[in-house]
């Protein structure tokens, strides 16, 4: 499945704006709500509608509405900070939690929690903002599957080629929609030019040096 780069200009306005390590942490989680908005309806563009008759002040007439469940499962922390623009578009919708942390010492993301919903009727959206490796994402999307999820899309604010790589080998059918492709990861395996690491700049904990992330 090929990676959608939502190209929209405000998407990416946005996506410098978090880029930009001046950038504040109320400022921060301003700009990756209205990010994860346009993303969220970009992703979410094939739910099925069905018509319905509705009465208008003036006459009858067909209308619109979601035919589709829809479950949105967020990868902690980080996923968190795009939580929020799917439950306000989407009132309705399902969420479910999954905990991942690297191991230092092997660099590979070990779960520490999971919470779902009931998956299989419903139309799934990982969320992640930095699909660095592709570990992370694709550990969570293994899980899912394991839930019986069969629609899954991977929605990211970065991603780096490697990662990309990483999901489309493991899991050639999930669609990934992002604001940006980057270009490679360092040796530390960090996104480069990235935009820092996007929980510590959402939350206010950044310990790091701008342009480092783990995923």
């Amino acid at each position: 499945m090929p990676v959608r780069v939502c190209d929209h200009p405000l998407a990416q306005h946005l996506l410098g704006r978090l880029r930009d390590k001046t950038t504040p942490p109320d400022q921060y989680r301003s700009y990756a709500h209205a990010l994860s908005m346009i993303l969220a309806l970009d992703a979410t563009r094939e739910l099925p509608v069905a018509r319905f008759t509705v009465e208008t002040p003036l006459t009858r007439t067909l209308a619109g509405q979601l035919d589709q469940g829809l479950a949105v499962v967020p990868v902690l922390r980080a996923g968190l900070g795009m939580l929020d623009a799917f439950l306000n578009l989407f009132p309705d919708v399902a969420v479910g939690y999954i905990g991942l942390e690297r191991d230092e010492n092997t660099a590979q993301a070990r779960r520490y929690y999971a919470k779902l919903p009931i998956l299989d009727t419903r139309f799934v959206i990982c969320l992640d903002p930095m699909l660095a490796t592709g570990g992370s994402a694709s550990q969570a999307i293994h899980l899912l599957k394991a839930h019986k999820a069969a629609t899954i899309k991977m929605v990211c604010v970065l991603a780096a080629p490697e990662g990309v790589a990483k999901l489309q080998s493991e899991h050639p059918e999930v669609e990934i929609i992002t604001a940006s492709v980057d270009e490679s990861l360092n040796d530390q395996k960090y996104i480069v030019p990235g935009l820092g690491d996007f929980g510590d700049r959402l939350y206010g904990t950044a310990d790091t040096p701008a342009g480092l992330h783990i995923d």
